[in-house]
């Protein structure tokens, strides 16, 4: 994933600590003053510069992200925000590029060359605090979005449905082991990624409790954008109801929040399965139990049906 590349943005204070640091050495190693005047302001513009260069480069341009993380990425962080910070970054590398060449020049014909060194550092200095806040930003975003799920281009599975209905419980139990989960904090919501292997193959199941925990009239704007950028990535959905309402909500409400989800999403596939059947199953729908196993096979196999008509989104074949 493209956003775990990006380094750790360094603050204004921590650039230029570094970027002083080496200079000033080989300034004290030097005989001729000006020239190593000359040549401390040349190296920290030049090393500052590059860095700033270096972390911009870091960050994938948005436009060829895929649409889930250009989604989840302008919900969390704003993508003209993101580009304006960038952006800052590099008008920055070139203040201070240009402001090395100016003072070097200045050194050089200048009688006090200490002095104008000086002059140059704080110019430099100050051009690389004007940018502090976007550093400081870029790397909370930097921190945040490296912790994405790590949606792959697979034939993926979207499972809905109320909190406790057996969401995870059958992501657990179609893996041959625990499934690689990955959780990521969507405000006080968790988007649960699993990569599970059937058979030789794999399949990629997106969970997602907090999203569709409530009915529609009571989501909020992040939770319906959240909801778009889930819809990017689903080749078939899973909804799961609990007949026997031991998750802790009626079947009308469980009922409500599937229409509202088909006409959310009415280009994507929806399969319907009532889990703990062993409680209470639910004619005209197909029933399991993650409890005892009972229909599971049935459901992975109704699932993948899905992929054959889908050669966009292929299954991974795991080499033994």
């Amino acid at each position: 994933m493209e956003y775990e590349k990006i380094p750790t943005i360094l603050t204004a204070d921590e650039l230029l600590d570094r970027a002083f640091r080496k200079p000033a050495i080989v300034k004290h190693e030097k005989r001729n003053k000006k020239r190593a005047d000359e040549e401390f302001i040349r190296s920290t513009s030049k090393s500052l510069s590059d860095k700033l260069v270096y972390m911009v480069k870091q960050f994938p341009t948005i436009e060829n992200l895929p649409v889930f993380y250009q989604d989840m990425t302008d919900l969390l962080f704003g993508i003209d925000k993101m580009r304006r910070s960038l952006g800052a970054l590099s008008w920055a590398a070139n203040q201070v590029m240009t402001l090395g060449n100016e003072y070097a020049w200045r050194i050089r014909r200048s009688e006090d060359s200490s002095d104008v060194r000086k002059q140059g550092t704080a110019r430099i200095a100050s051009v690389i605090h004007q940018i502090d806040d976007e550093l400081h930003f870029l790397n909370e975003a930097r921190n945040t979005l490296r912790k994405l799920p790590d949606i792959r281009d697979e034939f993926t599975i979207v499972v809905a449905g109320f909190p406790n209905v057996g969401k995870s419980s059958f992501i657990r139990h179609i893996s041959s082991a625990e499934p690689e989960v990955a959780e990521y904090a969507f405000t006080t919501k968790q988007i649960v990624l699993g990569h599970c292997q059937i058979g030789r193959d794999r399949i990629q199941i997106v969970d997602t409790p907090g999203i569709l925990d409530r009915p529609a009239h009571e989501r909020n704007y992040i939770e319906h954008q959240a909801l778009s950028a889930i819809t990017n990535v689903a080749d078939v959905i899973l909804f799961i109801i609990d007949a026997s309402e031991a998750c802790g909500y009626p079947i009308a409400e469980q009922q409500n929040l599937l229409e509202e989800l088909r006409r959310i999403m009415d280009d994507v596939p929806i399969e319907v399965v009532v889990n703990k059947s062993d409680l209470k199953s639910l004619d005209g729908y197909y029933n399991m139990s993650t409890a005892s196993g009972e229909g599971i096979e049935e459901i992975v196999d109704l699932l993948l049906t899905y992929r054959e008509s889908s050669p966009s989104s292929p299954l991974v074949h795991i080499e033994e």
